[in-house]
């Protein structure tokens, strides 16, 4: 099975600038993240212009489903920012495609020290080969149908609504 993964920035893809103390994006993590991933399977990177899931507007929401749409991947993963992930999720259950996609990110940028964005990429792309068709957020060790999950702020955790 071949994956393609997505990335649409969020702070899993942020870097952080020393000389403003800002995190902001550049260039995607992505390559260098797979590469240290050492997977076997064979993977697309697709990075779509990267942004903080909160300036997500409806023409972003629409060029991830076009990505997903056009892919001919069966399992996908979109790497995307926390905060707004379920309204991303929303548009593309709403899309009833025949591929399984999973949502995930990281609450802490993949450059610094105790990120959680690599342990949630490895278990997104192996939750993706397996599940059935359909959208799903893969955070925190757990995976949610798209219409059955909630950010908890307070608790920096996914959970069932």
């Amino acid at each position: 099975m071949n994956l393609r993964i997505i990335a649409t920035g969020g702070t899993f893809d942020k870097h952080y600038d020393e000389l403003t103390g800002k995190l902001d994006f550049a260039a995607s993590h992505l390559p260098a993240v797979l590469a240290r991933t050492r997977m076997t399977i064979p993977v697309e990177l697709e990075v779509l212009p990267l942004l903080d899931s909160l300036d997500m507007q409806d023409v972003d929401r629409q060029r991830v489903l076009a990505s997903c749409q056009a892919a001919a991947e069966k399992a996908i993963v979109i790497i995307h920012g926390t905060d707004t992930m379920r309204e991303t999720a929303g548009v593309l259950g709403a899309a009833k495609l025949d591929k399984a996609i999973v949502l995930t990110g990281a609450m802490i940028p993949y450059e610094i020290a105790n990120s959680d964005a690599l342990f949630n990429l490895g278990f997104a792309t192996g939750v993706a080969q397996t599940l059935a068709p359909g959208v799903y957020v893969a955070m925190n060790g757990q995976v949610f149908a798209w219409d059955n999950v909630t950010k908890n702020k307070a608790a920096g955790v996914f959970q069932p609504l």
